[in-house]
């Protein structure tokens, strides 16, 4: 009897451990999503040994992430630089990768500095990076003043600019030179959590579920100064707010398009994929995206935007693709489908999350001209 009961007590006490580690697996894995830290590169992304640069090239090592086509930043402490295409016929070590060296913008590119990777290729503000004029306002939210940067235009349409996971406000830079010659102001939003921006409450953030009233903040502002009419264009969990607001807000009639890029439709897949970034044990991953997912609120009862492909009553494009490791791209393909006669999907090849501009700036802008033309 004894026995039994020391063996019951012992298993108690091993599914006890195991439940905790798992809470603390989620709270860890689940960082990335629900405390990030603006600008800071998502987890799983390689770091690379810069090896030498040469007028207008850099060497770097070899690997996916450095082969993938495009126009990137490449971060480090103190460094932020700007590459382009990958230049082929030239030699260079069997490790090693060549690529187009556009410009350093911060800092020093010297051999050994370990970089990474990331879809923000703009640092500063629109005039600082772009020499673009733009107005520093703030939007009233619920929470408190939301930063943002105003860049004026001639059309009474608005484009809102909201950056997702990994990111910050100088992420949609990279269309803002686009917009603006198409004439369209532009609003880009910093959101709760972001710096300068109001905490939320709880201190975590929630994957766009309560995010998007900022964004409906921000429709708000555009209408109370000059706008008729806006068009959201999100990344990530910032197009998981664009749909929220479109299917929630009081103000969604003057809500005429919808650009989603890498949106977040499935947040169990992407929890889970970002514990698995984290190197999280094979076995806990379950429970830590479950502990994960009561932290944020996002039970099985709520349904994730873009469920009801009938609630959908503005033209909508995605841009997404099959090399997304964060936000699986199946769900944007089911919503295309199920209403062909509101969303175009954009499929991009060889783009990582948030990084369809930077895989195909030209044949994204086209995409987004198609797009935006009969919205004007």
């Amino acid at each position: 009897m004894r026995t039994a009961t020391a063996t019951a007590a012992a298993v108690t006490t091993t599914l006890l451990g195991a439940g905790a580690a798992a809470v603390a697996a989620g709270r860890y894995a689940a960082d990335a999503a629900l405390r990030p830290e603006p600008g800071r590169p998502l987890p799983g992304g390689a770091r690379l040994s810069v090896h030498s640069t040469a007028a207008g090239r850099i060497t770097l090592t070899r690997t996916l992430a450095s082969l993938r086509p495009g126009t990137y930043g490449l971060t480090a402490p103190g460094v932020h630089a700007v590459v382009g295409p990958v230049i082929t016929g030239t030699e260079h070590d069997p490790d090693a990768v060549v690529r187009r060296l556009v410009g350093v913008t911060h800092g020093t590119l010297d051999p050994g500095t370990r970089v990474r990777i990331t879809p923000q290729v703009h640092i500063g503000n629109p005039r600082t990076a772009l020499g673009l004029d733009h107005a520093d306002v703030d939007v009233p939210g619920e929470l408190g003043a939301l930063p943002a940067w105003f860049v004026p235009e001639d059309r009474d349409t608005w484009v809102i600019t909201v950056h997702g996971l990994g990111g910050s406000r100088e992420h949609p830079m990279v269309v803002m030179p686009f917009l603006h010659r198409s004439r369209f102001p532009v609003l880009d939003l910093a959101y709760r959590g972001d710096l300068g921006a109001p905490a939320s409450p709880d201190g975590i953030g929630h994957l766009g579920e309560s995010e998007w009233r900022d964004v409906d903040a921000a429709i708000r502002y555009a209408l109370r100064y000059g706008a008729r009419r806006v068009i959201l264009h999100g990344w990530s969990t910032g197009a998981t707010m664009a749909l929220h607001a479109a299917e929630r807000s009081a103000l969604a009639d003057r809500i005429s398009g919808l650009v989603l890029d890498s949106p977040v439709l499935d947040w169990h897949e992407t929890l889970r994929r970002l514990a698995v970034a984290r190197r999280t044990p094979a076995p806990v991953v379950p429970l830590a995206v479950w502990a994960a997912e009561g932290r944020a609120g996002l039970r099985a009862d709520r349904r994730p935007p873009g469920s009801d492909p009938g609630a959908l009553r503005v033209p909508v494009l995605i841009f997404h693709g099959p090399d997304d490791t964060i936000a699986p791209w199946g769900p944007s393909r089911r919503l295309a489908a199920a209403r062909p006669d509101l969303v175009q999907l954009h499929t991009v090849g060889g783009a990582e999350h948030g990084a369809m501009w930077n895989a195909d700036p030209t044949g994204y802008e086209e995409a987004l001209r198609r797009f935006l033309t009969p919205l004007m």
